[in-house]
């Protein structure tokens, strides 16, 4: 446990212990260089020494870092320091699934359709950045105070996995993992579905299908035994919700939802469509076909045994029959009769000829089969334009319409006018030469017949909004507002009008307005990860200036960056600047070398050693200085070099002698003259 006050990456502060899992302690610290509170996972001793495992968490942990979306609690940095390797992510104050679910012994169909909903969002936006979760399930699932769902634990997952490093408190997982991730197969964004689809079984019964005594004991009934419908614990679950959370824990991954989007919008379908029969079981190539003409025939012709609800053929267009089991069991417990299911058969072949009648219509249509004179021109799927209906009464706009598909409404109040006669068409939205949709409704205005006073539209370009509001209503014209970017006119002023100013125009006729919404935005790009060079460029692509300063660090390469002081895909005015912070590679530790002259050997490598340098003995050579005083140095004292350099010296062995003047012979030991005298 690290203790309050520590900081790591010499930027976030340990504030305390939040919670505990199995691969890492989770803390409360605080971000003193963007001064924001921040959540910092920091991995546990057990996993610190293999270096694999440590490898592969800091790279995903770098891809999941350019990971920003509402429901996924983004990461915003990765690091370590002094052998503590941590990843800083967003704080969310809140409460895990589980623990809510616990709370709550079991959830409704709605709450866990919404919840499901914003949770599959959060793994679609991963997959669509090509990361895989592999570690889906309620603990992993934060619930924060305003209620919005975020995902966590992108890339510590997949770093557990791909490695093996497994331990016994990391396999809880093995509740919610899917059967090919459970025999060691390929992982893919369909394993997350299936993990998404057991949370989403807990969340309405309680628990998870599976459970035993030990990890292997789960992890089998994941790859051997089929998951029991929800309706058998909760018999008013709606239809449509059963059969969503079933195609998502089917064994095949094949038969389960091919990706994340599909499974929304078959959540959403389900939220005003409980008991709606739309989700689509099998592959994406199991989907209802319209039958032909002699397959009708056939299917009149046969005789159905009451016993028989579907033909073997029906039954054989899926791959799991338990799954079509499911559906039958769960169609007969909500009631439906013998009689009930011949009158369904017979509305469903009724249902069948319509349709096919309907295509061939359509078909006939596009080919001119059905072209003439007292048919549409136009489809639902077809635009067509808006006419003119200035100076049409009502019944002759609503003729003119009705030939274009189109509808009328008039507006309640009328307005005078010097050009068109009472009850005929002044205005209409939308106007004139509009494209709009088949069926669209045309709001018209009628002329109350009053002779119209007329007034001059006020200069109103360049003026606050609201001051050119009170400008036009004084001038007894209406008002209507658009708004646009612009360079050149400061945010919420007008950038122009129409009728144009100075134009004559009726008295409560409307003259609309364009404010400014000030320069477009851009978008502060990622810098995390680029080099300096590249950093710079990006900001200038998207019209921002940098401003870099450097820094040491030791798990980012020299002249990459760091970090950056505005949020990646944050929309900040064009030339705004971003600050952001380069590597300067590992720090090196400067040491000044002392002056060793005249010191006998071992206090100079005392000296050397205690400076932070290494000693290296040369040798020993005649000199002036006395006998056993270093007299060299190969760097000279006062210079400053990096830590642990290794600085050699030599030691004097006396003045040279130039012969003996007293005939004795010369000193066979070596010993120092100066000493005998």
């Amino acid at each position: 446990m690290i203790k309050e006050g520590v900081f790591l990456g010499k930027r976030y502060e340990i504030l305390g212990r939040i919670g505990s899992g199995g691969m890492a302690d989770v803390y409360k610290g605080k971000d003193h260089k963007l001064n924001r509170y921040v959540a910092i996972k920091v991995l546990k001793s057990d996993y610190r020494s293999d270096e694999v495992f440590i490898q592969k968490f800091l790279s995903e942990a770098q891809a999941a870092a350019g990971l920003m979306h509402p429901n996924v609690v983004n990461v915003y940095d990765v690091g370590q320091d002094r052998g503590l390797y941590y990843m800083v992510m967003e704080l969310v104050e809140g409460i895990t699934l589980k623990d809510y679910i616990e709370k709550k012994g079991k959830l409704s169909a709605k709450e866990t359709i919404s919840i499901s909903i914003q949770m599959v969002t959060g793994i679609q936006a991963a997959h669509n950045r090509h990361i895989i979760h592999r570690d889906i399930k309620p603990q992993n699932i934060i619930i924060s105070k305003e209620g919005k769902v975020k995902v966590t634990d992108f890339g510590i997952a997949r770093a557990t996995t791909s490695t093996q490093t497994i331990s016994t408190s990391v396999m809880g997982s093995v509740h919610y993992t899917s059967p090919e991730q459970a025999k060691g197969g390929h992982v893919d964004e369909k394993s997350d579905i299936y993990s998404a689809g057991i949370t989403m079984y807990e969340m309405i019964t309680g628990h998870v299908p599976f459970d035993g005594d030990s990890t292997v004991t789960v992890a089998l009934k994941h790859l051997q035994e089929e998951i029991a419908s929800p309706a058998e614990e909760v018999p008013d679950i709606p239809y449509s919700l059963e059969c969503i959370i079933m195609k998502c824990t089917q064994k095949n991954p094949e038969n389960r939802y091919h990706d994340c989007e599909s499974l929304i919008l078959d959540l959403k379908r389900s939220l005003v469509d409980p008991d709606g029969d739309f989700v689509i079981a099998g592959t994406d190539s199991d989907r209802t076909v319209v039958m032909s003409t002699d397959e009708l025939d056939r299917l009149n012709e046969k005789d159905y045994d009451d016993e028989d609800e579907y033909d073997d053929d029906y039954d054989d267009d899926y791959d799991d029959d338990d799954y079509d089991d499911d559906e039958d069991g769960r169609r007969k417990s909500r009631g439906v009769n013998r009689d009930t299911k011949k009158i369904m058969r017979i509305l469903m072949i009724v249902a069948a000829v319509i349709i096919a009648l309907l295509i061939l219509f359509l078909v006939g249509n596009a080919v001119g089969v059905f072209s003439g004179p007292g048919l549409s021109q136009s489809t639902d799927d077809e635009q067509v334009e808006v006419p003119d209906l200035r100076g049409m009464t009502e019944d002759e706009a609503r003729e003119k319409l009705s030939d274009l598909s189109l509808g009328l409404k008039v507006e309640n109040e009328r307005v005078a006018s010097n050009e068109y006669a009472e009850g005929e068409i002044v205005s209409h939205d939308p106007a004139a030469g509009e494209k709009v949709d088949a069926h669209t409704t045309i709001y018209v205005t009628l002329s109350s017949g009053e002779e119209a006073k007329t007034t001059t539209v006020p200069k109103v370009v360049g003026m606050a909004e609201a001051d050119a509001e009170k400008a036009l209503a004084e001038a007894n014209l209406k008002v209507a507002k658009n708004s646009e970017y612009s360079d050149d006119v400061e945010e919420g002023h007008v950038i122009s009008c129409n009728p144009a100013e100075g134009a004559q125009v009726d008295e409560e006729s409307t003259v609309t307005i364009v404010v400014s919404l000030g320069s477009e935005p851009a978008t502060v790009p990622d810098l995390a990860g680029r080099s300096a060079s590249d950093a710079e460029a990006a900001l200038s692509n998207a019209g921002l200036t940098g401003n870099s300063r450097e820094e040491y660090s030791d798990s980012v390469e020299a002249g990459f960056v760091i970090s950056q002081d505005v949020e990646a895909g944050k929309e900040v005015s064009k030339g705004t600047s971003v600050g952001y912070v380069v590597s300067r590679g590992s720090q090196i530790s400067v040491v000044t070398v002392p002056d060793i002259s005249g010191m006998d050997r071992n206090t100079a490598e005392k000296t050397l050693q205690q400076a932070g340098l290494t000693a290296s003995f040369a040798g020993e050579e005649p000199n002036e200085r006395p006998y056993g005083q270093v007299f060299y140095q190969s760097v000279s004292s006062g210079t400053q070099v990096e830590e642990g350099t290794t600085v050699e010296f030599w030691v004097s062995t006396g003045p040279e002698e130039t012969g003996d003047q007293d005939g004795s012979e010369e000193n066979p030991e070596g010993e120092n003259p100066d000493a005998a005298q």
